[in-house]
């Protein structure tokens, strides 16, 4: 099943997407290409911000939102493999217009990649930032990890 229910474990409260490593991700050196990955975290914040709300029968929690801001460290070579790795997603700070993400890709034994990402709550309309509801902090503390 994609998107998975949140894994509490000694790394705390992080959704767990469970991603595949399909052959198009792989470049001429054998292993993930590294702008692949943005697509493994991109995947994760769906499974976070609308596929659970859907599966738990509440709409989206957010209406729009942008990334300002991705880091990303990669920890070793992802070959292709049958198995889906995990993309472990949380929140590691929560301000009045924005928030971050924090990210890890993993398997039971190593990770793959170390990820962050600034997200930015969003008015279409006005084409600006806006503030968070407080819907949507509820939502984000769900997630929220402290010290990461």
């Amino acid at each position: 099943m994609l998107g998975q229910t949140t894994s509490e474990t000694d790394r705390g409260r992080r959704y767990v997407f469970p991603r595949p490593v399909r052959f198009a991700d792989i470049d001429v050196l054998g292993h993930v290409n590294n702008v692949r990955f943005f697509d493994y975290l991109e995947d994760a914040r769906i499974g976070l911000f609308h596929l659970t709300p859907h599966r738990e029968g509440i709409a989206a929690p957010f209406q729009g939102l942008v990334v300002a801001r991705h880091e990303i460290d990669y920890r070793r070579p992802l070959m292709f493999r049958p198995d889906p790795v995990q993309v472990e997603i949380w929140v590691s700070e929560i301000r009045p217009v924005r928030f971050t993400l924090g990210y890890e890709v993993r398997d039971d034994e190593q990770v793959f990649v170390q990820a962050r990402s600034v997200m930015v709550a969003y008015d279409v309309a006005k084409a600006a930032a806006r503030r968070l509801s407080e819907d949507e902090v509820a939502y984000l503390r769900r997630f929220l990890v402290e010290g990461r």
